[in-house]
């Protein structure tokens, strides 16, 4: 059975700009890093892993592979975004600290369920600080909000064209 989740993985393009936004602007501690130079399978390799810390024990983690290309872009929310909870008290601070660091910030958005802002790393992926709202865990409940039914509404519109 699953437990948990242990840590997300993303490529960077470099470990020292990812520490700094992840560290040093968002908090998360740098918890571990793994310096991969050959794989299970025997071929050399140079990768750097790194691992940073969220409260439950979970973590954020990224690979950086100079020899390897990888199409960095900046994501579009819809595509891919990293969405953290955090105290509603710290959306209003982490807003104007974005601001003030230069990064780009949208938000704060309400969502009804969530309160949000929106960052965008050094690697193009967005990062979503969420709040949850006094009606979250009905919201999220599939028992009272209609889930299985909406996602078989759409399917059956997707397939009828």
């Amino acid at each position: 059975m699953i437990r948990g989740l242990h840590h997300n993985a993303y490529r960077c393009r470099d470990s020292e700009q990812t520490r700094r936004f992840y560290e040093g602007f968002l908090g998360l501690p740098l918890a571990g890093t793994l310096e991969i130079t050959e794989t299970k399978t025997g071929r050399a390799a140079e990768v750097l892993h790194t691992f940073y810390r969220l409260d439950d024990g979970s973590y954020l983690a990224f690979f950086e592979v100079p020899e390897k290309g990888f199409d960095f872009k900046a994501q579009h929310d819809f595509d891919l975004h990293i969405a953290l909870e955090v105290a509603p008290e710290t959306l209003e601070p982490m807003r104007q600290k974005g601001i003030a660091a230069g990064i780009e910030t949208r938000g704060i958005s309400d969502h009804g369920f969530i309160h949000s802002i929106y960052f965008r790393d050094p690697n193009g992926y967005v990062i979503e600080l969420t709040a949850k709202m006094a009606g979250h865990a009905s919201e999220m409940d599939p028992m009272k909000n209609g889930a299985r039914e909406k996602l078989q509404r759409w399917t059956a519109a997707r397939q009828r064209g």
